[in-house]
């Protein structure tokens, strides 16, 4: 059995503490060059396996949901006679009278609300009207409360609508460029719109649509502090569970967290346990990554805290790791396995981090 094997197999049939001990003399037993294959080959056995398909699932939010740009459309289809009164007045009106249509305008565009609001600064200020922000655009589609859209607000929305159904919003490009309203759905402008609300999208224009970027991509930027933030409840709720004494950090409390345990490192872990004598026992960093390439960048964070966790005295540092960024293992699975000395855990693995030192001695403490 190759020797990188042999190691392998001695830490996957190691209990935990006996895992994370074998971790540590990887690098007494192998030369710096091998350093990175060993850790990769442990991380592709032990940890990859553990990852869960945090890819198959999105947290809904309501503005995301069918039920507000239906009603949003049918003010709009209302409102324009099913999209037959179509000038710059007739938008206009239609704003002023339903200001959620604001959604219809900018979803028939193809873009996000900061770059309709982009879209409005260039045209207010060649027409000397308001631009409006994207929370205020926001602010419209989803009727919240506030102070009303003005005239000049929606005559600059409906300018930027019809300068962009017609291709006069901006520049044809020379390099090959396309506008995003050129695109199969707006081929004949403000036709094609009618044609389609009347009679349906094409089977094959709807698939063309989520293949060419409408993949859940907004809901999941939308979410992507949530999502975490649900692997850090998950943790949270285990940790009062057990009754084991921790800070879950935030901007709120990093100052507090440096004054009372001497961490440094900015910004603080996501995590800090300590015993009864307010001394601080170990450190958690969470991350759940989809993409490798951000795994990889992230990778660099635990090296941070493993240098904050030695000046400490040595400090356990642990990794809460979801998503399948981290089945990138060369350069970035592999080096948190490293710098953690193997105490990664996912959201399949994370009762078994209580089998690990401190959390024994921490648990019914808090």
């Amino acid at each position: 059995m190759p020797r990188t094997e042999q190691t392998v197999a001695a830490i996957e049939a190691a209990a935990w503490n006996a895992r994370i001990n074998l971790v540590r003399q990887i690098p007494e037993e192998y030369g710096t060059a091998s350093h990175r294959e060993v850790y990769a080959a442990v991380a592709s056995r032990l940890y990859v396996p553990q990852l869960t398909p945090d890819f198959a699932y999105v947290l809904p939010r309501p503005e995301y949901d069918l039920e507000p740009v239906r009603a949003a459309l049918l003010e709009a289809l209302r409102l324009t006679e099913g999209f037959t009164l179509v000038s710059v007045a007739d938008i206009e009106r239609a704003t002023l009278a339903a200001p959620t249509t604001v959604g219809v305008w900018r979803l028939l565009l193809g873009y996000i609300w900061r770059e309709f609001s982009a879209a409005t600064k260039v045209v207010g200020t060649e027409l000397s009207l308001p631009a409006l922000s994207d929370d205020r655009l926001k602010r419209f589609e989803q009727g919240r409360e506030g102070s009303p859209v003005t005239a000049g607000e929606a005559r600059v929305i409906a300018e930027v609508l019809c300068r962009a159904i017609e291709g006069t919003l901006w520049p044809q490009a020379d390099d090959g460029r396309r506008t995003k309203q050129q695109r199969p759905d707006l081929a004949q402008g403000w036709d094609t719109v009618r044609s389609y609300s009347t009679g349906g999208v094409p089977f094959e224009v709807f698939l063309h649509q989520r293949h060419y970027g409408g993949a859940f991509r907004q809901l999941l930027d939308a979410i992507g502090t949530q999502r975490g933030d649900v692997l850090e409840q998950e943790l949270e709720d285990r940790l009062h569970h057990r009754a084991v004494p921790f800070i879950r950090t935030g901007a709120h409390n990093q100052a507090e967290i440096q004054q009372r345990f001497n961490l440094t490192v900015k910004p603080a872990p996501d995590f800090v346990f300590f015993d009864q004598s307010d001394t601080l026992r170990a450190i958690l960093e969470v991350k759940l990554v989809n993409d490798g390439g951000t795994a990889r960048d992230k990778a660099a964070r635990f090296a941070s805290l493993r240098g904050e966790a030695g000046r400490l005295g040595g400090v356990p540092l642990f990794a809460l790791l979801d998503g399948l960024g981290w089945t990138r293992v060369n350069d970035a699975l592999g080096p948190v396995v490293r710098d953690c000395d193997g105490r990664v855990f996912t959201r399949g693995t994370l009762d078994e981090m209580f089998e690990v030192d401190p959390f024994p001695q921490l648990a019914g403490t808090a």
